[in-house]
């Protein structure tokens, strides 16, 4: 068993780091205060090939593993958490059902185009009144001769209104329950389709979020993703990688906050000297040290356990349970090392402490977490 990173591994870490610094960071805070969308970061990670770190260059991918994806998706994540969740977004949640479940015919029309970053690709599951409930879900879909005809809404869409395509869950028989859902793949020009306001967030603020509407939205019949009464089970193993994204962008949230913390604490003086000289401070960056030491094992494991093609639900659940609470404790204590200043927009801990609660919430609460863990367990 080894704990370090391989030869490519460093040099991707290496590759992104440096991207994170140069570009993703010097606008990160501007972009946040403005709420707006890093579109022009877009085609620069798709450059570096960013957007297809884990698939394979027979399509355009970077053909590197599950693991490099997760220190590409940190390393955004621990200057800027939005730009993160683009990436994660993405990749887990938009392309990888397609490479994963997509005909042949589809891969064709969409894969290389995401991969390479040409195309954007968004996920669109929850609705008003189906979240962690997500066999709730109204919106259904009619076969009517050569094409799906799609009615209801989705809620709370990464990336809504800037992809290109959106891989949409929607009942098709009403009376088999989860069974009677299936995934759709839909283009952002399809006749009827809309995307609704921002939302207006506590945090990711550069992340677009955003409701979606269909209106008798009409697409092929050969755009339907799987087989019909598939959706849900597509939809459940989408959202096992996505936690591992979600998982390592909560990892980058709390890196970067703790770096933070401790430049902060050792150029701080009070009483005559650092107030890193004071054991206060220094068991707080000794928490913050552990947990963020223990979150990215469990993260790289969850990683790791995909790309051997072990089985990853539980592992992938406990990395995003760990990761994502650490973030907040993280965060919160970098704030209280940073005192006052924390408390402003001047450093860059209070950004950290408001986006690190959403990766509590989204791809699966905490709790939801918990659940799975604890129905892994106890089988």
């Amino acid at each position: 068993m080894k704990f370090e990173l391989t030869e490519e591994q460093r040099l991707i870490q290496a590759m992104v780091k440096e991207f994170a610094e140069k570009e993703v960071a010097p606008v990160a805070a501007e972009n946040d205060r403005l709420h707006r969308f890093p579109e022009d970061l877009i085609p620069k990670m798709a450059e570096l090939n960013l957007l297809g770190v884990p698939f394979p260059e027979e399509y355009g991918g970077a053909g590197a593993d599950n693991i490099s994806y997760a220190i590409v998706v940190e390393e955004l994540s621990r200057v800027d958490a939005s730009v993160g969740v683009i990436v994660s977004a993405h990749t887990s949640l938009g392309t990888w059902p397609i490479y994963k479940f997509g005909t042949p015919e589809q891969k064709e029309k969409y894969l290389r185009k995401l991969v390479t970053g040409e195309m954007l690709a968004a996920f669109a599951l929850t609705e008003p009144g189906a979240g962690t409930d997500a066999a709730a879900g109204k919106t259904t879909a009619v076969l009517e001769g050569d094409e799906w005809i799609l009615n209801g809404s989705k809620i709370f869409i990464t990336n809504g209104g800037y992809a290109d395509v959106y891989i949409v869950t929607a009942m098709t028989d009403p009376t088999k329950g989860t069974k009677g859902i299936s995934a759709f793949i839909v283009d952002k020009d399809s006749p009827g389709f809309s995307v609704g306001e921002k939302e207006h967030k506590l945090g990711i603020k550069a992340s677009s979020t955003t409701p979606l509407y269909f209106s008798n939205c009409r697409i092929p019949k050969e755009n339907l993703l799987g087989k019909a009464g598939e959706g849900f089970k597509i939809a459940m193993q989408t959202l096992d990688g996505g936690r591992i994204g979600v998982a390592a962008q909560a990892l980058g949230i709390a890196q970067g906050a703790f770096e933070a913390a401790v430049k902060y604490s050792k150029e701080r003086v009070q009483f005559d000297k650092p107030i890193s000289a004071q054991q206060a401070i220094q068991w707080m960056i000794a928490d913050m040290s552990v947990e963020i030491d223990a979150s990215r094992l469990l993260v790289y494991r969850a990683a790791w356990n995909k790309d051997q093609g072990l089985p990853y639900s539980k592992e992938a659940a406990m990395a995003k349970l760990f990761a994502a609470e650490t973030s907040g404790r993280v965060a919160t204590k970098a704030i209280q090392i940073h005192g006052g200043y924390g408390y402003t927009e001047n450093y860059p801990v209070e950004r950290a402490f408001r986006d690190a609660k959403i990766t509590e919430i989204y791809e699966g609460t905490s709790e939801v977490q918990r659940m799975v863990i604890a129905g892994s367990v106890l089988r």
